[in-house]
């Protein structure tokens, strides 16, 4: 059986205001022609489809087409992320079924939904657990949704998640490929940059002996970097299909690519995506830094800049690179800035703005200048 897994595509997310909404539909086009090129037999999506809990009917309508023209290649499952609003994901699941395409928007007991068997059209058999994610606050209904009783007792999230597992794997059948679906932090993983700080903490964060070494392949999502964690079973982050954060400026963004069959660990193939613009940091003075982004087209910038402050300095970057949608002084500026504060008593309001714009990295003659014309109006004007 050959499986395709893909996640975190947080459609809707945009760059320092900018839409990424036609990055989204080339690549998520570019992942429909991979499952085709390959003829995979499934194709597995571990969460946070969208990047907002209230998504845009642009967004709903690319991941929603997104998902279809994916089923016309091959069944779809798909777990719902910390993103993702589950009820919005369970309004739609009736449509979706129809499609092909099976979402898991909330945690469920093995029999309700929370594992699903997946007949390929091929005929191989899959047994599918599904956990979407689980927040701290709703650990203890899903752990007592799975044990059938009242969760009184004392127990650690990751203490209470991996009895959720448990539940869902259950026996396993040696006879079919035993696959996980989870949108959950894994101890040891590495962060991409642009995930939710909140929900990748340690208290989030499971051990990787949550997954038995029987199961064949565990699909996850949540972090944007593509990595295999090590654990009894193959276990595997897909990572996020664009560079959603300039902490993503070094990864390669992929989709994974995973031959399984009943018994045996699965074998995985980090396939490379081309599609979107790359996120690009570029340091150094000011002519330094705009002779190297001319040479650059199709990709966004952060621009760190050796230069002293002054108003109008980042606007002169963006007339010379429109993408440059991040510009800041670089950090030896900054502390030069802090350093050199002198005491505040006894000194001038214009020698306390134009320290107050250095700070800001606004320093610029001629606002002091207009500054101190307003000064000497409101001292000349008569008493109210």
């Amino acid at each position: 059986m050959k499986i395709l897994h893909t996640a975190d595509w947080h459609v809707g997310r945009t760059i320092r205001g900018r839409s990424r909404a036609e990055e989204h539909r080339e690549v998520l086009a570019e992942i429909v022609d991979v499952a085709a090129d390959r003829q995979v037999d499934l194709v597995v999506v571990a969460g946070d489809l969208f990047d907002s809990a209230a998504p845009s009917a642009e967004s709903e309508r690319l991941v929603y087409r997104a998902l279809l023209d994916l089923a016309e290649v091959a069944p779809v499952v798909a777990v719902a992320g910390n993103h993702d609003h589950p009820g919005r994901l369970r309004a739609v699941t009736p449509l979706l079924d129809l499609g092909r395409v099976t979402m898991a928007a909330t945690p469920a007991r093995p029999d309700e939904g929370g594992r699903v068997t997946v007949t390929t059209d091929t005929g191989e058999v899959a047994r599918l657990a599904l956990l979407p994610f689980v927040s701290r606050r709703a650990i203890v209904r899903a752990q007592h949704l799975m044990e059938g009783e009242a969760a009184e007792h004392e127990g650690t999230y990751a203490a209470r998640l991996q009895s959720v597992i448990a539940h869902l794997v259950g026996d396993l059948d040696l006879d079919v490929v035993n696959l996980v679906v989870a949108h959950v932090m894994v101890h040891g993983a590495t962060l991409g940059g642009g995930e939710r700080s909140a929900h990748t903490i340690f208290d989030y964060s499971i051990p990787a002996s949550s997954f038995p070494g029987g199961l064949g392949y565990v699909a996850l999502g949540h972090l944007h970097r593509p990595q295999r964690i090590p654990a009894p079973a193959p276990v595997w982050y897909s990572g996020s299909p664009l560079q959603l954060d300039f902490g993503e400026v070094a990864d390669t963004k992929a989709v994974l690519v995973v031959e399984a069959e009943p018994g045996v660990p699965a074998r995985v193939e980090e396939v490379p995506l081309r599609g979107g613009r790359r996120l690009v940091h570029l340091a150094g003075t000011f002519e330094e830094v705009i002779e190297a982004g001319r040479r650059m087209d199709g990709v966004y910038l952060r621009v760190e800049l050796d230069e002293p402050a002054r108003a109008g300095l980042a606007d002169d970057v963006r007339a010379e690179l429109p993408d440059a949608v991040d510009v800041v002084l670089a950090p030896s500026r900054r502390e030069a800035r802090s350093r050199d504060r002198a005491p505040r008593r006894g000194r001038s309001p214009i020698e306390l703005f134009a320290e107050y714009l250095e700070e800001r990295g606004a320093r610029d003659e001629r606002v002091e200048g207009l500054f101190v014309e307003l000064l000497d109006e409101v001292h000349a004007a008569p008493p109210p």
